[in-house]
């Protein structure tokens, strides 16, 4: 058997870090071949006394402290520290079903170059909101063609969540980039991709994942991908993904078609048509992912800070990394 490691990033995680552990200890997949690594950055509630704790009862079971706090830096940090045939990244929002790791395995043998794989999430919601949102999300007119979000289908994908990687992938084309506060995850498949190996989606591997949500929240976390989606534009010489670039051409409709019509009124009406477009298709769409009134409207306002929110910050990447030549500091990469 494979042995697999699964490498958690998590900060103040007291209310979820346990039950995520306790997926992990319930796997159908042979205990003796599974270790466990949560990479804490400096929480400052009860997420170390816990972990510890399941420490001390399971010796398969560790705790590492991320000095640097990013996300990146404690991925690296277990993968280092892990030894696993198979690493397998994890949310501590997340919980396991019991078969996960054994469909993970199983996947491998779908293709000889796969280097990655990955399955389903499921959300849980904790608010209305979070429920908006994630049907939001789980739509192909939110989202495009992110499979592990629409559930559409197995097979060769660009990227997936919680993935399962080949300890060789890390060995070829090293860890993930520690400068990427955002997007680490997407630098890392496009390089995955680009020596050579395949990421496979397999519907078999499923995971809940505890959705806690807002809508300033959405914006900012989409903007932020956006943002940092240029920079690794820029880093690779490469637009990674076609549905990246989607977003910031509806920016650029928005702003470019509010001054355009007011210089002429054939202007003004193809905006008018182009906003009826957009805005019927988000009806059409939210009312197949709920009949209720309000949802279907509020559901239409998540569709639209989605796109707009990661289109703004697309822009502003664009602006800063091409036109500026801004340089990332590391200070200023650990308060972002």
């Amino acid at each position: 058997m494979k042995s697999v490691s699964i490498v958690i990033p998590c900060r103040n995680e007291e209310k979820y870090i346990g039950r995520c552990i306790d997926s992990i200890l319930a796997q159908d997949y042979s205990a003796d071949k599974i270790s466990v690594y949560i990479c804490d950055g400096k929480s400052t509630d009860q997420t170390p006394a816990i972990v510890n704790d399941y420490t001390q009862k399971h010796k398969n079971v560790n705790y590492l402290i991320n000095e640097k706090k990013t996300t990146p830096f404690a991925l690296n940090l277990g993968i280092n520290n892990s030894k696993g045939d198979i690493v397998i990244i994890l949310g501590a929002h997340s919980e396991l079903y019991p078969d996960y790791v054994t469909n993970c395995v199983e996947a491998f043998n779908f293709g000889s170059n796969i280097g990655c794989t990955g399955g389903i999430i499921e959300n849980v919601y904790e608010n209305d909101t979070a429920e908006v949102i994630g049907k939001a999300m789980s739509s192909s007119f939110g989202v495009g063609n992110a499979h592990f979000r629409t559930g559409n289908q197995d097979g060769f994908v660009d990227t997936v969540a919680f993935g399962a990687y080949k300890r060789e992938v890390f060995n070829k084309i090293g860890l993930f980039d520690d400068e990427l506060v955002r997007n680490q995850d997407d630098e890392f498949n496009y390089r995955l991709l680009s020596n050579g190996f395949t990421i496979y989606l397999y519907r078999k591997i499923r995971s809940k994942y505890f959705v806690r949500a807002s809508f300033e929240k959405l914006f900012k976390q989409y903007e932020q991908y956006g943002y940092w989606k240029v920079y690794v534009n820029k880093k690779h010489k490469a637009v990674t993904t076609v549905r990246q670039v989607v977003p910031l051409f509806f920016v650029l409709f928005l702003f470019v078609g509010i001054l355009m019509s007011v210089i002429h009124t054939v202007f003004l009406k193809m905006y008018i048509v182009g906003l009826l477009f957009y805005f019927t298709l988000s009806l059409i769409s939210a009312y197949n992912l709920s009949s209720e009134t309000n949802k279907i409207f509020r559901i239409m306002k998540g569709f639209f800070i989605l796109h707009f929110s990661y289109g703004w910050g697309y822009l502003k990447g664009i602006i800063d990394f091409f036109i500026l030549q801004k340089k990332i500091k590391k200070d200023e990469i650990l308060t972002r």
